[in-house]
């Protein structure tokens, strides 16, 4: 067929005109589509930092909360009103809390320092070691092992990977003395005072023991190097009082699925910001995030007193329940210092699936697992409980230079924007756990 050249240079040119304007057009389509992508991709991070931003502010919320009630010590008034106080923070997520109570022998310090010449040095007992009157006892000031009536040692510094140390060394070969009483000169990553869990509070042994500040190191050496005379005054008052564990039960839609079981301690020395503080932030946002998911398996929640004491609230709470470690689907412990500034997290685990859980979990938050305890070591604390019981379980902690110290407390001691990442982790870790059925 043939055209017209007229006709031709015509069709030429509309075809040309076509062209471009549909090039065109694609291109405006393309760079319509990457700019809807590029718009979605900043309301979807938007979104993610505002979810962070609102758990950072819960968590810090919560330990500034803690933090200002004070001396967090079982059975003490504050631990009492903090109990109270945590149970309203788990209405607020719509779930029902209790209190369940449990009584105990409080120990209250009276008068308790050493005293050489002129010189008097403000401690804290040992509040599972014999005290005692306000006269106290008097003698040489010696070594370990010899025959100074007063001995002077040093307890270790806190580690993360050697948590047991505490039970053994020369704190344990001190009660074991025949010294009439004993000066400990605690040892923290700072100086100051860094106080000792007394894990025989149910069964105190040895002499009087007075807990005092590494910074009175090299006066103490000195004064024990010369065989000084010293007074030690451990005078305290026993008190009976009531202590409570704070629970919680978010329900699930099967109940013929074993419970998940979630605990944290929230009892201490001092105001543990971050000690005890963190873990409870934690907890808090666990049962916040699984009210919302409605999970198919029951998860039984509960904070303990009685931590610092031989793990008085611990004992109690499954005692009470004597089948629940053995026939639980698992044990999560929320241990010491999670959140605490450029501090490296260890877990204890009782098997693979859960190691592979929490390391998933954390890793969706850009956080890693840095120790784990070797699978066959002997475990402390709760860890212990749960190990002898046959559960599976595991325990996340972190490190701290202001363990059982004074100066453990809010803000500088807490990194709120670590602390809500480990939050987020195990809320959502404990939502996909949930959903396994085997």
């Amino acid at each position: 067929m043939n055209i017209p050249g007229g006709q031709l240079a015509h069709r030429t040119a509309t075809g040309l005109h076509r062209r471009t304007f549909l090039a065109a057009g694609g291109r405006t389509i393309l760079l319509a589509l990457a700019s809807s992508a590029a718009g979605l991709n900043r309301v979807i991070a938007q979104d993610k930092m505002s979810a962070s931003n609102e758990v950072e502010q819960r968590v810090a919320a919560i330990v500034e909360a803690y933090d200002a009630q004070g001396n967090h010590r079982t059975g003490t008034s504050v631990d009492n009103k903090s109990a109270e106080w945590l149970a309203d923070e788990i209405r607020r997520s719509g779930t029902e809390p209790s209190l369940e109570s449990f009584t105990l022998s409080r120990v209250d310090p009276l008068s308790c320092y050493l005293r050489i010449a002129d010189r008097r040095i403000e401690g804290v007992p040992m509040f599972d070691a014999a005290f005692t009157n306000e006269e106290g006892i008097t003698g040489t000031l010696g070594a370990l092992g010899s025959d100074a009536d007063i001995a002077l040692v040093e307890s270790d510094t806190f580690k993360l990977d050697e948590p047991r140390r505490q039970r053994g060394g020369t704190i344990a070969e001190a009660r074991q003395s025949r010294h009439k009483g004993i000066i400990i000169l605690t040892k923290g990553s700072r100086p100051g005072l860094s106080l000792l869990n007394a894990l025989f509070f149910r069964a105190p042994s040895g002499p009087a023991m007075l807990q005092v500040s590494s910074a009175e190191h090299e006066w103490l050496m000195t004064q024990a190097r010369t065989g000084a005379q010293a007074t030690l005054v451990t005078h305290v008052k026993r008190t009976t009082a009531q202590a409570f564990n704070v629970i919680a039960r978010v329900a699930g839609s099967d109940s013929g699925l074993a419970p998940l079981v979630i605990v944290a301690p929230r009892s201490g020395w001092w105001q543990c910001a971050s000690e005890r503080g963190g873990g409870l932030a934690c907890w808090l946002e666990t049962i916040r995030v699984l009210a919302a998911a409605k999970p198919a398996r029951d998860c039984l929640f509960a904070a303990f007193s009685g931590h610092e004491l031989g793990l008085l609230g611990v004992d109690t709470y499954f005692e009470s329940r004597p089948d629940l470690i053995k026939h639980s689907y698992a044990c999560i412990f929320l241990g010491a210092n999670i959140g605490a500034p450029r501090q490296p997290n260890l877990i204890q685990v009782s098997d693979v699936p859960l190691e592979v859980w929490i390391a998933d979990a954390l890793q969706k938050q850009g956080l890693v697992v840095n120790q784990k305890a070797p699978p066959e070591s002997e475990r402390r604390g709760e860890a212990a409980i749960f190990q002898g019981g046959g559960a599976r379980y595991l325990v996340l902690a972190c490190g701290s230079d202001v363990f059982h110290s004074a100066a453990d407390r809010w803000p500088d001691e807490v990194d709120v924007a670590i602390l809500a990442r480990y939050a987020t982790s195990i809320a959502n870790g404990v939502v996909e756990l949930v959903r396994q059925r085997s």
